[in-house]
């Protein structure tokens, strides 16, 4: 699967623009602050119908415009012909998302069809955060290798907003309080919650073997590194959980056990990458994720997912970028965006890979073929 060519209007620093793309790798060169991230966002945007960068998409819409469209072409093999998927925003409206011009009811209908993975500076981010940032990293990418775990969250999360709500109201007759509500929300809740552990478990069994395996690729099997899932609900009667925390729920007006506070912990050895490890092995731990993401993807998709990597020729180390053009020359990935702040430096990091490359010059929300 292959994106042929994008098109952005009015999308963040960019007017009008659009590219015809190389199959192999694209190159996107220009200053910080030109616009390079943004044309890699704009592909996320079509695989994942949102942002990477933030969580508002009217933030995307070009200053002094109403709104912004993002399209792409794409192609495969087994496919004789093209399909056409367009985000598009209009200020105070809701995102559309269309497949050859027919939108879909749902936009998670959409998720896992155009997978991409994204490697960035920010990515040791999901180390030094909390684990809100690393609950929504696996459970999107188990979103787009499972659907069925994507509607399981989907129900999950729209009733736990209705239980927060009723915590909110407070628990006396006054406030509008309605008990029996309130327990057969925790019924619907528990099962949904119990089911959601239990496949985020048996997710990490295969996840893990694969992530470490990158891992002592990038670090030269220096380190033991491993993840470990840390969850009230293994083992445990969902429902009680809830019965017994419902006076400290009422009194902070959230729910305060289940699945939505799960976390995923990062170890090397027996202690957590976040207070004990390098910036060096963190950089290594945070590619090792999404290599091993790349992987189960392309695994189980039967076709390479897209693979952007932003600004890494700045931000990594010669020995880890090294790694991954290493991949690159291989074939191991499939179509490859890439950015950075000088041409020179990119050809010749890129002297091995014979792949069919495409440069573009970025300058102030223009680019061009150079």
């Amino acid at each position: 699967m292959t994106l042929d060519s994008l098109q952005l209007l009015f999308f963040k620093n960019y007017d009008d623009a659009a590219l015809r793309l190389s199959p192999g790798l694209n190159c996107f060169i220009g200053d910080n602050g030109s616009g390079k991230t943004n044309l890699l966002d704009a592909i996320h945007y079509l695989s994942l119908t949102k942002s990477a960068i933030t969580s508002s998409d009217a933030l995307c819409i070009k200053q002094g415009a109403d709104f912004f469209v993002v399209k792409g072409n794409f192609s495969s093999e087994s496919a004789s012909e093209r399909e056409t998927i367009q985000v598009s925003l209009r200020q105070g409206q809701k995102k559309t998302v269309t497949h050859d011009k027919q939108p879909y009811e749902r936009m998670a209908d959409h998720i896992g069809r155009y997978p991409a993975v994204l490697i960035s500076p920010y990515d040791t981010d999901l180390i030094r955060q909390g684990s809100e940032e690393r609950r929504k990293y696996f459970d999107s990418l188990m979103a787009q290798l499972d659907h069925a775990f994507l509607e399981l969250l989907i129900s999950y999360n729209a009733l736990l907003r209705q239980r927060n709500a009723v915590l909110k109201q407070g628990d006396r007759p006054s406030h509008g309080f309605d008990r029996d509500y309130l327990l057969a929300l925790d019924e619907q809740l528990a099962p949904l919650g119990e089911q959601l552990t239990l496949l985020r478990a048996a997710f990490l069994e295969e996840y893990v073997p694969i992530f470490q395996r990158h891992y002592q690729q990038l670090a030269d099997g220096r380190e033991e590194v491993t993840l470990s899932y840390k969850t009230q609900l293994l083992g445990a009667d969902f429902a009680q959980l809830l019965r017994m925390n419902e006076r400290r729920d009422f009194a902070l007006q959230r729910s305060t056990t289940g699945s939505h506070r799960d976390d995923f912990v990062f170890l090397m050895g027996e202690q957590p990458v976040k207070t004990h490890a390098s910036q060096g092995q963190q950089k290594s731990f945070a590619i090792a994720l999404k290599l091993a993401q790349f992987e189960m993807l392309a695994a189980k998709q039967q076709h390479k997912p897209l693979l952007l990597l932003d600004d890494i020729f700045d931000r990594l180390d010669d020995k880890r970028i090294a790694r991954l053009l290493e991949l690159v020359a291989d074939e191991t990935f499939g179509q490859v965006f890439l950015t950075d702040t000088n041409l020179e430096r990119t050809d010749q990091a890129l002297a091995r890979v014979t792949v069919p490359i495409s440069r573009f010059r970025v300058q102030d929300g223009t680019v061009a073929p150079v």
